[in-house]
């Protein structure tokens, strides 16, 4: 059985977690979220911890059991703390603007990008040069994230473009003579 799936999961205060059907769903104070269940993964509620044990004789339980409890645990941080990206520009004239549910960046181009937020996802410029991404979903918040890097993504010389607030760009050295 994978090691992952040996800790179970503990509920803070005021989640609370369905696992009647085939969905199972997490709600709490930031909403509520749902996933498919697997049939190799057996999921038990035990007080306020969040148990998952592979199926015997199921074909990919034991991988499938590690997958389940991290989806899990991501549900329930996402339901009651919520998960965040920070986007660092880099490079002259490279401004961010959040406006409702847009982001209007200036990257260099010729023209304004604008990026439409999808729902769920909250989009906040503490500065010209910062992006915070916010959301329930981890995966969402980082795909938003990823396109919004996608759009001019740090080049090796000077390390102009979108950067992770956390990320280390590695620059080249110019070519010599």
């Amino acid at each position: 059985m994978s090691r992952v799936a040996k800790n179970p999961i503990a509920l803070p205060q005021g989640v609370e977690v369905n696992l009647a059907g085939a969905q199972i769903s997490v709600k709490g104070p930031l909403g509520t979220m749902t996933m498919p269940r697997n049939a190799a993964v057996d999921v038990v509620l035990e007080g306020s911890e969040l148990k998952v044990k592979a199926v015997a004789g199921a074909e990919n339980a034991a991988a499938m059991s590690g997958t389940t409890r991290a989806l899990l645990a991501n549900l329930v941080n996402g339901v009651s703390k919520g998960f965040e990206k920070k986007l660092t520009l880099v490079g002259v004239g490279y401004r961010a603007q959040a406006q409702g549910d847009t982001l209007n960046l200036s990257l260099g181009f010729s023209h304004p990008v604008a990026h439409k937020m999808p729902a769920g996802i909250k989009v906040e410029t503490p500065s010209q040069t910062e992006i915070l991404i916010k959301g329930i979903d981890k995966q969402q918040v980082g795909q938003v994230a990823a396109e919004i890097r996608a759009y001019r993504k740090p080049e090796p010389y000077k390390g102009k473009g979108v950067r992770y607030a956390d990320e280390v760009v590695i620059l080249k050295e110019t070519k010599k003579k």
